[in-house]
């Protein structure tokens, strides 16, 4: 088919779509499918990082995987999922959250000391909750007792001091929006919270609401990496993940988005992301295994099985020898501090790894 009437094709398939365009008109840009070119450019700072941190804060650090006295099983961030705590009674916690000890300098310079050169926060996890102050929401922190600080704003600061890629985690399911309900249909935990249900008619507003927040950590804090979870909650499909991807790129070409925008199985750009494990072969996608220190990626008070620098070490030389980059978390407390532990790892690894 002639180049003409291939274009022919494309314009009236784009009127068809109620697009009307005029000679000015550009024609939107297709990110998915670039050029290997300008995929590997992109990707090169990435590829070149091989070592970041993972910083997993939210509403749940102050519970430290503890609630009403009782410890509860699984990684902490989950704990309005495995104890099956209603929206309205977790969102109470916005009330005392306070971790004033917070210091983005500190943590910053110990990712710098321990040869990380990227950062991802989780600015929204499942809960809802979101680190900055948002536009869209007051279940934010602007409407806790640290309305006056702004720990995105800190953290993206104090990686530009320190030469580090900023990175933001974005989760598309959310337990406090109210498009979105505690699924009644479960049978457990999982099926309650993990599988959360969408209101009919609701999801076209939830997914504005998506882009405004997303549009706010890429215009507002520069976000050069987003980082997503819960793909695999039914009402996401792909080609949602494949509508997000391409307006994320409309806003910054230049950042990059993992997998778990779309359904991971199947969609592997911009890079991959197994997580506690890590393949033994190199892959035909760009990849990045996460790890845990312990066993949870949230504080979590009663978690004391921490992994040794030698096999953290380990794990980040295969990882690395296979083309692979090693995201490691760190979890701070309700207070805002990083457990000693996981600053004495992170410190043993710099050592190490200078040698």
């Amino acid at each position: 088919m002639k180049l003409n009437k291939l274009l022919g094709c494309f314009l009236a398939s784009y009127m068809l779509l109620g697009t009307s365009l005029d000679a000015n008109s550009v024609l939107p840009t297709d990110y998915i499918n670039e050029s290997d070119k300008d995929f590997s450019k992109r990707m090169e700072w990435f590829v070149d990082a091989k070592f970041g941190m993972f910083i997993h804060f939210g509403l749940y650090s102050s519970l430290g995987g503890i609630y009403k006295g009782k410890s509860v099983d699984g990684y902490a961030e989950w704990i309005q999922s495995t104890a099956d705590i209603s929206s309205s009674e977790y969102s109470e916690l916005i009330k005392t959250w306070n971790p004033y000890d917070f210091n983005a300098d500190k943590i910053v310079k110990l990712a710098k000391d321990a040869g990380m050169k990227y950062l991802v926060i989780t600015t929204k996890h499942h809960e809802g909750f979101c680190l900055w102050n948002s536009k869209y929401t007051d279940f934010d922190i602007a409407s806790t007792l640290m309305k006056d600080r702004d720990i995105v704003r800190e953290l993206a600061d104090a990686c530009k001091k320190y030469n580090i890629r900023f990175g933001t985690y974005y989760s598309i399911i959310d337990w406090h929006h109210s498009s979105q309900e505690r699924n009644s249909e479960g049978k457990d935990s999982w099926g309650w919270w993990a599988q959360v249900a969408m209101k009919n008619g609701k999801k076209s507003e939830y997914i504005q609401y998506m882009k405004n927040q997303i549009k706010e950590l890429i215009t507002e804090y520069e976000t050069d990496i987003l980082w997503f979870d819960a793909d695999w909650v039914d009402w996401w499909t792909m080609e949602d993940g494949k509508d997000l991807y391409q307006y994320i790129r409309s806003l910054k070409p230049s950042v990059i988005i993992n997998n778990r925008v779309a359904k991971r199985k199947e969609f592997k750009k911009d890079f991959g992301t197994p997580e506690q494990e890590h393949p033994s072969d190199s892959l035909d996608h760009y990849w990045e295994a996460c790890y845990t220190m312990n066993e949870s990626w949230g504080y979590k008070s009663e978690d004391n099985k921490w992994k040794s620098a030698d096999d953290i070490l380990m794990k980040l030389n295969e990882i690395n020898s296979n083309g692979g980059n090693l995201l490691l978390n760190i979890g701070p407390d309700g207070k805002g501090c990083v457990p000693d532990e996981s600053i004495d790892i992170l410190r043993e690894l710099g050592e190490k790894t200078k040698k």
